[in-house]
């Protein structure tokens, strides 16, 4: 790959600064560079981070060194500098003030100054893969790249960008359909990746690999509606307990149960009264296939366990043979599910043996 360090005034690179994903995405330096392609992420700076930005032009400091890269049609995209790119193009369209001053503010010879200064650009000509190598290397440093942007950059083409418009925007169909029932930043493409994850379980890299030159992303988008419209469907009465369960598993085990809403609302009603369930999340999951553990049900406490150990002489009610104390499980004499609490009463002590093979039965 062939390389070169270029000067080039902030006065040239944004001539032309255009910023609409609508009509051609984000382009600067008379239409010729894509400040934005497809592998890139989203505008992710502070403000506190974009403001540096201008802060550090305005001081004449030096900004870290960009990187650009030439096509064999002589326009560029940006592997490595969009977020200060954009930090400075948008300030110049006076989307932002620094002190309560915009661009149009500042005297002509401060106006000036800023768009004299000189950026240090890289221009880098090589094939697509030395590009995306190029572009994951020299963003190891800076605003660190998350996993999902990662496998952006290698699988990018137009089923990825279709699958952008509806998962990595910001109020994107997917944020707007499902925020209630999603953690994580669109812009930061967790939604993107969760619904990968769900649809393939969890081969994203195969999944993407798969589809990457597919005409758009429509399988993915409406299985994702599918899932959230199910989950509305099953559990009505929202709880913000729901926000964050990995619903697609859920889904794709479960959608074609016949599920009693009704029933299951009385017992999710239940469940979030229930002390000994410690984790109210895993009420979901637990409703659907009746497994204890996504419940994390309340151990008994050191003493609850000395008190039935001294009861019993240290002898496991099970095996009738001696142990000492850490040789020993606290147990559930009536069983959690069938209504036994997690009390001092209903302790018994067995032996580490005794007590998991009861567990398994």
């Amino acid at each position: 790959m062939k390389i070169k360090l270029n000067e080039i005034t902030i006065r040239e690179v944004f001539n032309g600064y255009v910023n609409n994903d609508e009509e051609g995405g984000v382009r600067a330096y008379d239409g010729k560079l894509n400040i934005r392609p497809p592998y890139q992420r989203e505008f992710v700076y502070k403000p506190e981070q974009r403001n540096k930005v201008i802060d550090t032009v305005q001081k004449g400091f030096p900004l870290n060194v960009m990187y650009w890269c030439k096509n064999e049609d002589d326009s560029f995209e940006v592997l490595d500098g969009q977020q200060r790119l954009i930090s400075i193009g948008e300030y110049l369209l006076r989307a932002y003030a620094i002190d309560y001053r915009f661009f149009d503010n500042l005297t002509k010879d401060e106006a000036n100054a800023f768009l004299d200064y000189k950026l240090m650009i890289y221009i880098c000509e090589g094939n697509d893969k030395e590009k995306l190598e190029w572009f994951k290397t020299i963003n190891i440093a800076g605003e660190k790249l998350f996993d999902q942007e990662l496998r952006n950059a290698m699988y990018t083409g137009t089923w990825l960008s279709d699958a952008k418009f509806h998962f990595s925007k910001t109020n994107c169909g997917a944020y707007i359909l499902a925020k209630d029932y999603m953690t994580g930043s669109t812009i930061r493409q967790d939604y993107l990746e969760t619904a990968i994850k769900w649809i393939s379980e969890n081969q994203i890299e195969l999944y993407m690999a798969k589809h990457q030159h597919d005409p758009n992303s429509n399988e993915l988008w409406l299985y994702f509606q599918n899932v959230i419209n199910w989950v509305k469907t099953i559990f009505p009465n929202y709880r913000k307990e729901m926000k964050g369960i990995e619903w697609g598993f859920l889904y794709n085990k479960f959608k074609d149960s016949a599920i009693d809403s009704k029933a299951v609302e009385e017992k999710i009603t239940a469940l979030m009264q229930d002390d000994d369930a410690t984790n109210k999340k895993g009420i979901y999951e637990y409703v659907l296939d009746g497994e204890e553990k996504h419940l994390n049900i309340r151990a008994f406490t050191p003493n609850q366990k000395r008190e039935a150990y001294e009861q019993q002489n240290g002898i496991c009610v099970v095996c009738n043979r001696h142990f000492e104390i850490d040789e020993m499980e606290g147990d559930h004499i009536t069983p959690w599910h069938s209504g036994g609490k997690t009390t001092a009463e209903n302790c018994q002590m067995l032996c580490k043996d005794c007590n998991r093979h009861k567990s398994g039965k």
